[in-house]
């Protein structure tokens, strides 16, 4: 069980504190104590915390494309990953692991949220596309991976736990007694 989080910034480009997200991810510690990766632009911040099943010494996260226009976190399991990348292959996809996070990747790469049509399997991710700083977030069908996300402070924030979240210094934990 991994555990995916992230920031974007919705209305003006500024540096994703560090901090802030290794704070976040730090949280889903529990979820991946195998590796634990960031990602970070003026615009977005990627982490995961992996739990390393498949290509334990190449499938860290999160995965970059080859120009490194989009980027992926991947907290789950796609039973067909075999077939699909298979296919890509055949349409001149390149792989540099042997996960099923980085055939997501190339999935999406062809097929935009329709991708998510092909994936047998259970599963959250987020997908920060740096050419149209858009952030795609998907969970499986039957809602079975966790994914939290809420707007804060000109900042869209997730997390694979609502910890995650509450670890960003603009939230607060409170009762409402509404």
């Amino acid at each position: 069980m991994c555990g995916i989080t992230g920031l974007v910034n919705l209305t003006e480009p500024r540096p994703i504190n560090t901090a802030v997200l290794g704070g976040m991810l730090a949280m889903l510690r529990h979820r991946g104590p195998d590796e634990f990766g960031l990602y970070s632009d003026q615009y977005a911040g990627l982490g995961s915390a992996r739990l390393s099943i498949i290509d334990l010494a190449g499938g860290q996260q999160p995965i970059g494309n080859e120009d490194g226009t989009l980027w992926i976190v991947f907290n789950g399991e796609i039973f067909n990953y075999v077939e699909l990348r298979q296919q890509l292959e055949t349409r001149g996809h390149h792989f540099s692991t042997r996960t099923d996070t980085e055939v997501i990747l190339h999935l999406y790469e062809d097929l935009g949220p329709a991708c998510l049509k092909q994936l047998n399997g259970q599963f959250a991710l987020a997908i920060w596309n740096t050419r149209d700083r858009s952030l795609f977030l998907a969970r499986d069908r039957l809602g079975i991976r966790p994914l939290f996300y809420t707007r804060r402070d000109g900042q869209l924030i997730f997390g694979s736990e609502i910890k995650a979240i509450l670890a960003h210094p603009a939230m607060t934990a409170r009762l409402r007694p509404d």
